[in-house]
């Protein structure tokens, strides 16, 4: 188990930040970060899961080889960055799934929320995920901020369900 997560986003994909784009032109930056990301990881003998904005594999394939020849995990974080809180998001984000899994070839089983934004009202996430083989998220925070956060979550690891995202669910299939 990796314990250490990088959200591997560009700039303009946190949700602070889309308010003032307007149409501007969003060219993927990041990916020519992945070496040194890689390199320096390498040097210190560590390893992590990349949650993934999916449009990123879309754009340069190739980093999903970088990610796990380096011996590390590959994660989901929608196609987008979209929020799970999104309107109407519910019915895109099975859809996404797929296509991550076919642009990965079914190597992720974890899945971040853009921001966070599992709560008890996104929590419907957790069936989508069971249903697609996922084994674990990684997307509660056990505080309350303005943005995010299950302030009574337990604060080590525990099996959740969509009924049950703060507390341990032993019939749970996806590990927080």
């Amino acid at each position: 188990m990796n314990i250490f997560g990088i959200d591997f986003e560009d700039w303009y994909h946190p949700k602070l930040v889309q308010n003032h784009l307007g149409n501007q032109k969003k060219n993927p930056m990041v990916i020519n970060g992945i070496d040194k990301i890689l390199d320096l990881l390498r040097k210190n003998y560590t390893y992590a899961t990349f949650f993934v904005v999916g449009e990123l594999l879309e754009f340069k394939p190739e980093i999903l080889d970088k990610i796990l020849a380096g011996g590390h995990e590959i994660g989901f974080h929608t196609m987008y960055h979209t929020g799970l809180d999104f309107p109407s998001y519910r019915e895109q984000f099975d859809a996404e799934l797929k296509t991550f899994n076919k642009l990965t070839s079914g190597k992720s089983r974890g899945f971040r929320a853009p921001t966070f934004s599992l709560n008890f009202s996104t929590a419907w996430a957790i069936d989508t995920l069971e249903a697609n083989n996922y084994i674990y998220d990684s997307s509660i925070i056990p505080i309350k901020s303005y943005m995010y956060g299950i302030p009574n979550g337990e604060l080590g690891p525990y099996k959740i369900k969509s009924d049950s995202i703060d507390k341990n669910n032993n019939d749970g299939k996806i590990c927080f």
